[in-house]
């Protein structure tokens, strides 16, 4: 079969002899025709029904004319921010412009606005101001309803309020998109299409509307952050396709409707996603600006998996992709995989084979594909519920014969794998396999943090999970004969975590003899419990208020202890250790995290330096943790 971009020029429209597109799909991102891009799939399922999809890629958001490039759609603009929500790809969590983009050509930062779904709308809406407009995507995922924006620092009305978009199409949208194009193709009315699951819509009566719950109004979340967390709650309890109800969100008038989401994609339907005849890379146009850099980490991995029960409160998965896993088969790997070897810059090695977490290839338990996830409880947290399917025997198989491909030389896991899962399951054999042939020289995981009050904000497992997985993981590299590393990714300043819990991190870094190169300081994206959490100072799952730390040069007093050991970082330590009532943790001691004032030029005593390495090597086998 011939593989062809999706056209993007009038010139490439008369090429492939299209009059007038079915859908314009207009995008923040740099045309990449690979399934790792939310806009190849979307526009290659269209295509598969037999829809015609353009493709404007990062138009001119300062001039309507740019959204007219390939003509009015017969049925109407699908709209996407990209693959990252705008603002996160344009700021840090300090609120400073990246330098960069890598969904972009050449890696230049700036080709698309703030809040790019948004603004994309608008602009057509001025252009054409009849056309149906859905908007997709991350971005309008997570701000479907009122959501709470760290980057101004207030609440904001949905997005369907201020796009001028007529539908959201949440969540996974190969199900809901096929059913709006069908709609649109019967001559339904776009605002008469408000039976898709897996979309909101706005509407002035609620008359018609069935079996829905009520929201509080956009004015009563404004009036009392605890009506916000309470709503949000409401939403995340709803994210289920099996169980979710319709809610309901007044604005004045007016009413946001978010219908329950689509149902799960079984293997067959994944493997028809993920069969489909994408190119594999950047759009041509590219190559004069260096190509887009996004597609080095993707072009030689294979996606086997979406969603994720793990459950991590700062985490917007649930929202996005749900908990139920959705899984590709053996056969449809493997066909990638294959055609993966014949390219000209395969070298032989497999960069990833998973997803949102590598290791779940199945529904946490046997009764979420038929009656949906619980409502009350994770799936892993606190403890991995006493249903929990700790399998990874088809994981094993899969990877053993991707590894038996003709110019494979390697197969690497780096997409997250989630070690309390890992623990849970009672075979070894995969543990075995992941050290001995996966893992290039060191293995990232997560823990987060080391304080079990921190930890519980976060959702995830107790610290001792994380112990005894770094035994284990020792154990294991000893009987393969192996020396590898753990790389802990850690976060300061989360919901609930205080000057005293950054000390306890700290001690804990100095004892083992790990100094971490990167810190991750919480960033509050929309549609997370943690980010509830940062702007109500309230736990929705509770009610119970949690400390909540904004100040700046506070959260750079933790980000600095996490990094005790920088020359540069010596007087916001001893600031955060004077906060913290633990003054003894300046001196000469074993346990000291940094030495008086007046001699902290001068470094650690050689004897010192000798007794860290001893209790790192009693600690880690002489290994980083």
């Amino acid at each position: 079969m011939e593989r062809r971009f999706l056209p993007t020029t009038r010139r490439e429209l008369e090429e492939q002899q299209i009059e007038q597109l079915d859908f314009v799909y207009v995008i923040g991102d740099a045309y990449v025709d690979h399934p790792s891009f939310g806009h190849a799939i979307i526009s290659r399922v269209l295509e598969s029904r037999g829809y015609t999809v353009g493709i404007i890629s990062q138009p001119d958001w300062r001039d309507p004319a740019s959204v007219t490039a390939l003509g009015r759609p017969r049925l109407g603009f699908l709209v996407s921010a990209g693959n990252m929500d705008s603002m996160v790809n344009h700021y840090t969590v300090s609120r400073r412009r990246r330098r960069s983009d890598a969904y972009t050509p050449g890696g230049e930062a700036g080709r698309r606005p703030d809040r790019a779904a948004t603004v994309y709308c608008n602009l057509i809406r001025q252009a054409y101001r009849d056309a149906p407009i859905i908007v997709g995507g991350i971005e309008a995922s997570l701000r479907r309803l009122a959501h709470y924006d760290y980057w101004s620092d207030s609440l904001k009305r949905s997005i369907l309020m201020d796009s001028a978009a007529n539908l959201v199409s949440y969540g996974m949208g190969e199900r809901s998109i096929v059913e709006i194009a069908d709609a649109l193709n019967a001559g339904i009315d776009i605002h008469d299409i408000t039976f898709v699951d897996g979309t909101c819509y706005r509407t002035k009566d609620l008359g018609s509307v069935y079996d829905y719950e009520l929201l509080p109004s956009y004015e009563e979340l404004l009036a009392d952050k605890k009506n916000y967390a309470k709503s949000f709650y409401t939403q995340y309890c709803n994210t289920d396709p099996f169980t979710g109800k319709r809610l309901a969100e007044p604005y004045g008038t007016v009413f946001v409707v978010q219908n329950p989401p689509s149902k799960p994609l079984d293997m067959q339907e994944m493997d028809d996603v993920y069969d489909l005849p994408y190119c594999g890379t950047y759009h041509p146009m590219y190559e004069a600006a260096g190509g887009v850099p996004a597609i080095a980490e993707v072009k030689f991995s294979l996606v086997s998996n979406r969603g994720c029960f793990g459950g991590c409160n700062f985490c917007a998965l649930t929202f996005h992709q749900g908990r139920i896993i959705q899984a590709r088969s053996h056969a449809s790997i493997l066909r990638e995989a294959q055609a993966l070897t014949q390219d000209l810059d395969f070298k032989g090695y497999i960069h990833d084979v998973g997803g949102p977490t590598a290791n779940f290839r199945q529904p946490a338990c046997g009764k979420q594909l038929e009656k949906g996830v619980c409502r009350d409880r994770q799936c892993l947290f606190p403890t991995p519920c006493k249903n929990l399917r700790a399998d990874h025997s088809d994981y094993v198989a899969l990877l053993r014969k991707l590894r038996a491909l003709p110019k494979v030389k390697k197969v690497f896991i780096r997409s997250g794998i989630r070690f309390d899962y890992l623990m849970a399951d009672r075979s070894d054999t995969f543990f075995r396999e992941l050290v001995k042939y996966h893992i290039s020289g060191q293995l990232k995981v997560a823990p987060e943090h080391v304080s079990d009050r921190v930890l519980d904000k976060m959702g995830k497992p107790r610290h001792d999970v994380y112990l005894r997985f770094v035994k284990r993981y020792e154990a294991v590299n000893r009987a393969c004969g192996t020396d590898q590393y753990l790389v802990p990714y850690l976060m300061s300043s989360h919901p609930g975590c205080g000057m005293s819990d950054a000390v306890e991190l700290a001690c804990y870094l100095k004892e083992t003899g790990h100094m971490p190169e990167q810190v991750q300081d919480f960033y509050p994206t929309p549609s997370t419990i943690s980010t509830c959490m940062y702007y109500t100072g309230f736990d929705p799952r509770t009610m119970e208020p949690v400390y909540v730390e904004k100040d700046p040069h506070r959260k750079a007093l933790q980000r600095a202890l996490i990094q005790y050991g920088r020359p540069e970082n010596y007087e916001l330590v001893a600031e955060a250790l004077a906060l913290a009532g633990r003054r003894d943790l300046i001196g000469y001691g074993p346990d000291c995290l940094i030495r008086p004032k007046e001699d902290a030029k001068k470094g650690m005593p050689q004897k010192k330096k000798r007794t860290i390495r001893n209790i790192h090597k009693k600690k880690t086998g002489g290994r980083r943790s």
